[in-house]
């Protein structure tokens, strides 16, 4: 009888889920918002829901080795997702415990972009790399780091929270978290968003297209469109983001000396709107030892399959 895992992902704004054969093949998959509920107990309840007729169709739990998630804050040690900023449920759940009670089947927790990493490790374009840092653009910034063939995960389960490195001292607040100048507060599509309103306010006699979306229709996504029609202010905000994220993944290199970093998420549907200033702000703030060294790539699986396939390795 084949075995299957589930894979889950926990995003600050979509949770995506599916069930992975051992071929390493998601066979199914589906998603439900992340904060729609107050408490994680009806949120464990929606996923459930989803969840079951999937298990049912593969033979039932006879046939499903285990549950792995990846959520923001989550460590592995613990199985706890703990103060994570972009969530609703506050302080330290006990997730892998609450899925394991609700599914009767063995869970294992960890960092969502460390799942992410681990997918591009086994099955992406980071298969065979021993050094690479994964990079998640989407709600908030994450990354997993890989050193040696090893996710890095320090001695608490937190290391490698790159996205919340201070890039710019006594900058832009992020309401996460309460601190300012991250990298995640400028580098997210968060982050784009926020630029966009501030390179709109700054400069009211400017022309843009995306003067015709209220505030609350204003994403990355719309950003993104009006930069394609050639609208000034919105490439100037990928200019700009792009040179954050360059200076900083300059700074992760001259640290770990990766072979590649690999980008992945929502943001990266920008293409070489985020891609080119990014290469070039990450090239010309490296040491000459380190330059023209390391890839920056787009992670080539399918946007989310990373992160399921690297969390259902957790019970492989």
């Amino acid at each position: 009888m084949n075995k299957y895992t589930i894979g889950i992902d926990v995003g600050g704004t979509t949770t995506k889920f599916g069930v992975v054969n051992a071929a390493g093949e998601i066979i199914e998959q589906d998603r439900i918002p992340s904060n729609q509920h107050e408490n994680v107990e009806d949120f464990i309840d929606l996923l459930h829901s989803k969840l079951a007729p999937m298990i049912d169709r593969v033979g039932g739990h006879e046939n499903i080795i285990g549950i792995g998630m990846g959520a923001p804050n989550g460590n592995i040690y613990t199985g706890t997702i703990e103060y994570a900023p972009n969530l609703k449920w506050k302080g330290i759940i006990p997730m892998a415990e609450l899925m394991t009670q609700k599914f009767n089947l063995p869970t294992k927790l960890t960092n969502d972009a460390n799942a992410a990493a681990m997918g591009e490790m086994m099955y992406g374009c980071a298969k065979g790399m021993k050094h690479f840092i994964t990079i998640t653009l989407g709600t908030g910034v994450g990354s997993g780091i890989v050193i040696d063939g090893k996710i890095v995960v320090g001695h608490d389960g937190f290391a490698g929270e790159l996205g919340h490195t201070v890039i710019r001292y006594g900058g832009r607040l992020h309401k996460g978290t309460g601190m300012r100048g991250s990298l995640e507060s400028y580098a997210s599509a968060t982050g784009v968003r926020e630029t966009a309103i501030e390179l709109l306010t700054q400069h009211p006699e400017k022309e843009s297209l995306l003067r015709n979306y209220s505030i609350n229709d204003l994403t990355s996504e719309t950003v993104y469109h009006c930069a394609i029609q050639g609208d000034a202010i919105a490439n100037e905000i990928f200019e700009f983001t792009g040179m954050i994220l360059g200076e900083s993944l300059a700074n992760f290199i001259m640290f770990s000396s990766p072979e590649a970093i690999v980008l992945f998420g929502g943001l990266t549907k920008a293409g070489n709107l985020l891609m080119n200033p990014t290469r070039k702000h990450m090239e010309e703030n490296l040491l000459p030892i380190f330059r023209n060294k390391v890839k920056l790539i787009f992670s080539e699986l399918k946007e989310s399959d990373a992160a399921i396939l690297g969390a259902s390795a957790l019970v492989m």
